[in-house]
């Protein structure tokens, strides 16, 4: 039998010679040497190569940098003006706040506008978010006559020679379309001025545009690495397992937890195949191109990489459930290591310990590259060689290669050869086939997580290693190691969100009706206040139990960052103790809708409510409620309370960025006293700068109105497959301060229906009327009301109910009707951003539809009030480009939300809406609805 190394030989001596199969294909040549310098080479993605000087396998066998470029970093950092972000860290509301360049479209004029950019474009999910494209505005004078916005082919003349010589300079002089920073610079700049939290919302939403992940981030300046294990924490993807969408086939989870196979891609030295092009074919099903990982070809920008070598990326391949898309039957993670291994070798010995497999592209293995791929061995990871070699080096490249085989424990199946006469289709099966194989073979699976304890041995830094970090992961964990059942953790926990909750809930409803119902016997509203007396007391007689007590320790924490790290932490433990607790399948969930009954029908027979933060919250209301109610009553001194201080510390979390509960999911109702103290104190916080607009969404669960305020906004409420929290929830959105006297508010108070609005038939009884009652008090507080409505464009009837309730009292927002195409993909040929002409009224303005008529009952009992200057049907298309969950985020849907966004702040802005509020007639509105 033949040994390995003659395996290799007889293959390589099997591929033609270069100048036979491809004459055209020439030996690049090689620079002249300069004096005293050792030149390397660096390839950059897309086949473009740039000399760099100095010996890179020498200077970073300890991860280091030359050091003719620890100035690289400060210099871009200035070109995008960051720099004043490297000590105060660019946080969430700075990238959040809604500023003038909101309202217009626009293209960044200079590199300074960059950073922003991409900001506002992952915000919105579009897949441009990565271009760097700078456009300068031109002077007037200098723009052709014709058409303004095209600068090329432009034709100059001259009257004089004098005009000439002043012209040539002036013309030389004038700002063209340029892309003056990498996309991986910025991208890199852009992390490195960011707060951990900002840094983990930039990852979650390039994960949602499918874009590949910074996994180790370089740091050229401080000779330093950062592995973003906490900036990944927030990513959740979710797949079905073969065979196809089968119950409990769905796989739903953070990406840092599950293990799988792992295959690294490097380069080393000089490679003509380009990784990223190669990695996105990978990644590609049929004839459907994804470009998950950035390179030269996709035009979003082309100057050199300046910091950005030694990032290492990370994306995954994700099966969908059917066998004619997914190339493997499990998620598979792929790994790229940006820049050469020589000059990077830190992060490749990171990969060598935590691949399935590594493949090598290179041009040629020569001397050098024997002695850098010597020191793997023994490594447990399988070496796989990309050759592309140049012409006359065949039999340096087999010497060498057999030198390898020992070392790396090859056979000839691991070199493949591919220079331009290779058929791209058939080496693409190859290495699919290559990466199957080692999948299905017991191989080395490894978790974000197993990569970090890694990084850790290898001496890079952790972002989760930071102190305040491990003390509120710490606080998490004392709280969730005792949750066996969600259910009985309420009840031993949680105690106040028991029958004494749901009780006196029912009491403040009737207590209320009864006082609008106009003279009701003193006798009733006597008894009916001494009944809910009674259950405050009871409910004040029960002291916070050992895990709310922790919480509260953790949300009034002194250190800013670690009540934010707590929060986080808390998401996810309570996620992960949910998880023991089967999920419904989603054809479940909607099944279980009620059809009829009250709302004792509406709680249980909706889905299973997961624990969460708002039940932590909804248990601090409810002391700051019997207490507020004892001390009304004067059954307790004021200077006894002890809950005072929760709406404090509830408020801190609303500025901070968390959604907080306006209408309780589970008695739906709303804690009066309990907003009223949030409103209260959101008011001592503002101070001058209280002014209000509240914009609400309304909609049926599923038709995607969540997703819609998170994509213009950037915001966290739920969304997904419709088991989140029922309740209706708030976020403050800031308006710049500079921008806050245009707009005529100083924040944006956004409303989010959740799940209450079901679609109830007027038929329903005391169903309907509860959703009726809900939606008026929603779109009551609302100076914009967004109606989210499915494909049929059905309103749901509690939302026409509660707009002729407004309508009478004279309290009408301003209307956006979203028909959204939920499950399709991005039809061709639609126009996203067109604007449909308004509802059609009724031939009779005054009178609603019959009552069979359901589309009447909806679009033409609103069209009878509404003004065809402030309301609009805007169609968008859908969500996803594709399947998912590989499926990229369809630009048309980016580009028609950011078209919205822009005008709801234009009738703001134009007081095409209710006249804005400040947050004391918002308390006052809040009692009277």
């Amino acid at each position: 039998m033949a040994s390995p190394g003659a395996e290799v030989e007889l293959l390589v001596r099997g591929q033609p010679d270069l100048a036979e199969v491809a004459p055209e294909i020439k030996a690049p040549e090689r620079p002249a040497a300069v004096a005293g310098a050792d030149l390397g080479w660096r390839d950059m993605e897309g086949d473009d190569r740039e000399l760099q000087y100095g010996d890179g396998a020498d200077e970073a066998q300890d991860g280091g940098f030359p050091a003719v470029e620890r100035s690289r970093l400060q210099e871009l950092l200035s070109l995008l003006g960051l720099e004043t972000h490297q000590v105060r860290k660019l946080g969430l509301q700075d990238a959040l706040q809604i500023s003038s360049d909101s309202v217009r479209s626009w293209a960044p004029q200079a590199p300074r506008d960059l950073p922003w950019s991409c900001l506002r474009k992952l915000q919105a999910l579009n897949a441009e978010a990565r271009s760097t494209t700078v456009v300068l505005d031109l002077p007037p004078d200098a723009r052709p006559a014709e058409k303004e916005s095209q600068m090329e082919e432009e034709v100059i003349y001259w009257d004089s020679a004098d005009d000439i010589s002043a012209d040539i300079y002036s013309f030389s002089e004038l700002p063209t379309p340029d892309t003056p920073v990498h996309p991986l610079d910025l991208l890199c700049a852009l992390l490195l001025s960011a707060d951990a939290f900002l840094q983990q919302e930039i990852l979650l939403r390039m994960s949602l545009c499918q874009f590949a992940l910074p996994l180790v981030l370089p740091d050229s300046e401080n000779h330093a690495h950062t592995f973003l294990l906490w900036a990944l924490r927030g990513v959740v993807r979710t797949c079905w397992a073969q065979p196809p969408r089968a119950a409990g086939s769905l796989w739903e989870d953070g990406v840092v937890l599950p293990r799988a196979p792992t295959f690294a891609f490097v380069r080393m030295e000089v490679s003509s195949n380009s990784k990223s092009q190669l990695l996105n074919a990978l990644l590609s099903p049929g004839h459907r191109q994804r470009d998950c990982f950035w390179h030269r070809d996709l035009g979003l920008g082309s100057s050199a990489r300046e910091i950005a070598d030694g990032l290492v990326e990370i994306s995954w391949f994700l099966p969908s459930g059917r066998e004619d898309l997914d190339l493997f039957p499990e998620p598979v993670a792929f790994l790229n290591l940006r820049g050469d291994i020589g000059s990077h070798w830190l992060q490749f010995r990171l990969l060598t310990e935590v691949s399935s497999a590594v493949f090598i592209l290179t041009d040629n293995v020569g001397e050098k590259e024997y002695r850098l791929l010597s020191s793997v061995k023994g490594s447990a990871t399988k070496f796989y060689f990309i050759l592309s070699p140049y012409r006359g080096k065949r039999n340096s490249n087999l010497r060498f290669l057999n030198r390898l085989v020992p070392v790396l424990r090859m056979d000839h199946s691991h070199v493949l050869v591919k220079v331009s006469s290779t058929d791209g289709t058939r080496f693409l099966r190859r290495v699919r086939s290559i990466l199957a194989q080692v999948a299905r073979s017991p191989c080395r699976r490894a978790s974000v997580e197993d990569m970090a304890h890694a990084a850790r041995r290898l001496g890079l830094r952790v972002d989760e290693d930071c102190e305040e970090c491990q003390r509120a992961k710490g606080r998490m964990e004392r709280i969730t190691r005792s949750i066996r059942d969600a259910d009985a953790f309420r009840r031993e926990e949680l105690r106040l969100q028991g029958e004494l909750w749901r009780k006196a809930a029912r009491v403040e409803k009737e207590l209320c009706q009864a006082q609008w119902a106009g003279d009701p016997p003193d006798k009733r509203l006597a008894e009916l206040r001494h009944r809910l007396l009674d259950l405050r007391m009871q409910q004040n007689g029960h002291a916070p139990a050992a895990g709310l007590q922790e919480f509260i320790a953790g949300v009034s924490c002194p250190s800013l960052g670690e009540r934010q790290y707590f929060l986080r932490w808390m998401e996810w433990g309570l996620a992960g103790a949910a998880q023991s607790r089967p999920r419904p399948p989603l054809e479940t969930v909607l099944a279980l809708r009620p059809r009829q009954g009250g709302a004792g029908a509406l709680r249980e027979h909706l889905w299973p409510e997961p624990l969460g933060v708002e039940h932590f919250l909804r248990e601090m209301a409810q002391f700051y409620e019997a207490e507020s109610c004892l001390v009304e009553a004067g059954k307790l001194p004021a200077g006894q309370r002890r809950f005072a201080h929760f709406p404090g510390l509830a408020l801190e979390l609303l500025v901070r960025g968390l959604p907080l509960e306006l209408i309780d999911g589970s008695t739906l109702s709303t804690p009066l006293r309990w907003v009223t103290g949030l409103l209260k104190e959101l008011h001592g916080r503002l101070g001058r700068r209280s002014r209000l607009v509240v914009l609400s969404a309304l909609g049926v669960p599923g038709t995607g109105k969540s997703t819609l305020l998170n994509t213009m906004f950037g915001l966290r409420f739920a969304a997904g497959r419709g088991c989140g929290p029922r309740g209706a929830f708030m976020q403050l959105v800031t308006v710049a301060e500079s921008f806050s006297q245009d707009l005529g508010c100083d924040h944006i108070l956004v409303i989010d229906s959740g799940g209450l609005i079901g679609g109830a038939p007027a038929t329903a009884g005391e169903r309907f009327e509860l959703e009726a009652s809900l939606a008026t008090l929603v779109m009551g507080l609302s100076n914009v009301s967004v109606v989210s409505l499915a494909e049929t464009r059905d309103i749901p009837p509690a939302v026409v109910h509660a707009f002729l309730r407004l309508e009478k009292t004279g309290h009408t927002p301003n209307y956006q009707f979203v028909c959204q195409n939920l499950h399709g993909t991005s039809a061709a040929g639609l126009k996203p951003r067109e604007r449909r002409p308004p509802l059609e009224p009724p031939a009779d303005g005054g009178r609603a539809a019959a009552p069979g008529d359901r589309q009447g009952d909806g679009l033409r009992t609103l069209a009878a009030f509404c003004d065809p200057e402030k309301q609009h049907v805007w169609h968008i298309p859908g969500l996803w480009h594709g399947v998912p969950p590989m499926a990229t985020v369809s630009l048309g849907y980016s580009e028609a939300v950011l078209e919205l966004k822009r005008c709801l702040l234009e009738n703001i802005r134009n007081g095409l809406s209710n006249p804005n509020k400040n947050i004391q007639q918002l308390i006052e509105l809040v009692r009277r609805l």
